[in-house]
């Protein structure tokens, strides 16, 4: 595609963004439940699409789970649009009201960004996710998934354009760019088009679409996830907890990939981690918890950690293991390698899970749960567009109403400044 043809796009989704804003809401919801019911008739459609592009990558890549679609996923992104068209619209909603002392009427109230531009990777889930939360939310979307996923991109934004043409809607408030560099750097420096820019995927997308960008941008996605088995934890507990947050999805933003245990707890180590032998988790143990674990966890999953085992999101079966001497030291270890994503705690003593809650700087901090729990439909979000692991503007899992801006409105009857 060339450059202009690019620069049209922008131009075109800006324009169409307006009209966009003063559309129902019931008629967002019903382009919603359309796109919905599309995606369980025209299933084999996006099946086929999604095989043509699995056929170019390893099966063995941790990033095979995240592109791959099948009925079942189909009916979860089905039911999560439908769940996303039941929600009450988030705009026009008054932040705030007041009346000043000269009589004019102040109101705060809730409106689309206008035009929110998303780079992705592997994930085509996510087209569907970005382009219903985007609608209802009353934004134009500009989307830009990555090449491993393009068939099933494509054919995602076709069954979009339907549902928005057979309900009256213009189709060019979403568009999808080509998986291209170029196409890209267009987004990120489309000045005066792109309201907003929100990355997914992992720490190198995310820290080049920050340090390239023109527009303004959300972090999300990088996930250094840890979870501290405290002194006073719950074995069972932590087993329970280890496992699903480390293997429930091993290539999503909320894995685990360090385990902190404490040293009062050291000979528990082993019945921490035994869940994981089964699923061929690699632990990167530090000398502490190697010694305990050699002649108690498979020998070829076990390896020594190195500094760069800690500060890493492993996307993959694998995690670190470190041993500190209590929860001061867990909360130092999380804020020197953690990406402010989720953390976790495994205590019975409600006193430290609330300092260890109150002092660790994340979006989201569980106390015995797993971070897996960390997504906006868990959330009762709906779906959503990420995680931001930023403190300026949404934090956390973003939906619907971190999907806007406000202004102010001001009425008056004649009054002016003095």
């Amino acid at each position: 595609m060339l450059v202009m043809d690019m620069r049209d796009i922008f131009r075109s989704v800006k324009a169409a963004s307006r009209k966009l804003a003063i559309v129902a809401d019931a008629t967002r919801n019903a382009v919603l439940e359309t796109l919905a019911d599309k995606i369980e008739a025209k299933g084999d459609v996006l099946l086929d699409a999604n095989s043509r592009d699995l056929a170019r990558m390893d099966r063995k890549s941790a990033l095979y789970d995240r592109l791959q679609l099948n009925k079942g996923r189909l009916m979860d992104i089905a039911r999560s649009i439908r769940e996303v068209a039941s929600l009450s619209s988030p705009l026009g909603r008054i932040l705030m009201e007041r009346t000043l002392a000269n009589g004019l009427v102040l109101r705060k109230v809730s409106v689309p960004f206008g035009v929110i531009g998303v780079v992705y990777e592997a994930r085509p889930n996510v087209t569907f996710d970005v382009f219903s939360l985007c609608l209802k939310s009353g934004n134009a979307c500009v989307l830009k998934g990555g090449s491993d996923a393009e068939e099933s991109n494509k054919a995602a934004m076709s069954l979009i354009h339907e549902a928005l043409k057979e309900n009256g809607v213009d189709a060019t408030v979403a568009e999808m760019l080509p998986s291209t560099h170029e196409a890209t750097s267009m987004m990120l420096n489309a000045v005066g088009f792109v309201d907003v820019c929100i990355p997914r995927g992992g720490r190198k997308l995310i820290d080049f679409v920050r340090e390239t960008a023109q527009v303004p941008v959300i972090e999300t996605g990088a996930g250094v996830v840890s979870t501290y088995f405290d002194s006073k934890g719950d074995v069972e507990k932590g087993r329970r907890i280890v496992e699903n947050a480390k293997t429930r999805r091993v290539s999503v933003c909320n894995a685990l990939d360090c385990l902190i245990v404490d040293s009062n707890r050291l000979a528990d180590v082993p019945s921490l981690c035994s869940p994981l032998a089964g699923h061929n988790v690699r632990i990167y143990a530090d000398d502490k918890a190697f010694a305990i674990l050699e002649n108690n966890y498979p020998t070829e999953l076990l390896c020594h950690a190195t500094v760069d085992s800690y500060g890493t999101e492993f996307m993959d079966y694998a995690m670190a293991l470190k041993i500190v001497d209590g929860v001061d030291e867990a909360i130092e270890h999380i804020a020197e390698y953690g990406s402010c994503h989720s953390e976790s705690i495994v205590t019975e003593d409600k006193d430290t899970a609330r300092y260890f809650q109150q002092r660790v700087d994340a979006a989201c901090i569980y106390w015995n749960a797993p971070t897996s729990f960390t997504d906006g439909g868990q959330f009762g979000l709906g779906a959503e567009i990420g995680i931001s692991t930023q403190k300026l503007g949404p934090r956390g899992p973003m939906g619907l109403e971190e999907m806007t801006t406000y202004k102010w409105l001001v009425d008056g009857n004649g009054q002016v400044r003095p």
